[in-house]
């Protein structure tokens, strides 16, 4: 067991871990935030997708080890004062979240993306999205959605 200190969604935690247990596994299992999903497990779907001091990682790939003094943003840690972040509402309203299993990768993806990219093309939206598989095949209304964030300003 090692012990492993990480900033999760602002609030500081102690984790007791085997060192190569996966980041996914202690976010859902030992820290109870359910919003990363398992998927591939092998890092190219991106449904387990978080920030990691501000890159975009797949969580499956990342050992707790690997985590020592990062901040984590999960999808959980999304939301301003329980109420839904401008790109979780432009998801919602322009039909981005589908089944539900790559839209919290997806959602953090754009914040990755109109952080670097506040209004980015198609492109850009495409490029930045390419490491989240949407089984749903519903791209259009994801990059509508993404579209819809930078124009209220989401990234701001």
């Amino acid at each position: 067991m090692t012990t492993i200190q990480l900033t999760v969604n602002g609030q500081s935690k102690i984790i007791e871990s085997p060192p190569m247990k996966r980041l996914l596994d202690v976010l859902r299992e030992d820290l109870h935030l359910p919003g990363a999903k398992e998927g591939c497990g092998e890092g190219e779907c991106g449904s387990c997708s978080v920030l990691m001091n501000g890159d975009l990682v797949n969580s499956c790939l990342i050992p707790i080890l690997q985590v020592e003094g990062a901040e984590i943003t999960t999808i959980e840690g999304v939301a301003i004062n329980e109420r839904l972040h401008p790109i979780q509402q432009c998801f919602l309203e322009n039909g981005g979240a589908q089944c539900g299993i790559c839209t919290p990768g997806m959602i953090l993806a754009t914040c990755h993306l109109l952080e670097k990219y506040p209004q980015p093309t198609l492109l850009q939206i495409q490029e930045g999205l390419s490491g989240n598989l949407c089984r749903c095949t519903g791209y259009i209304r994801i990059f509508n959605a993404v579209q819809a964030a930078a124009l209220v300003g989401a990234a701001e």
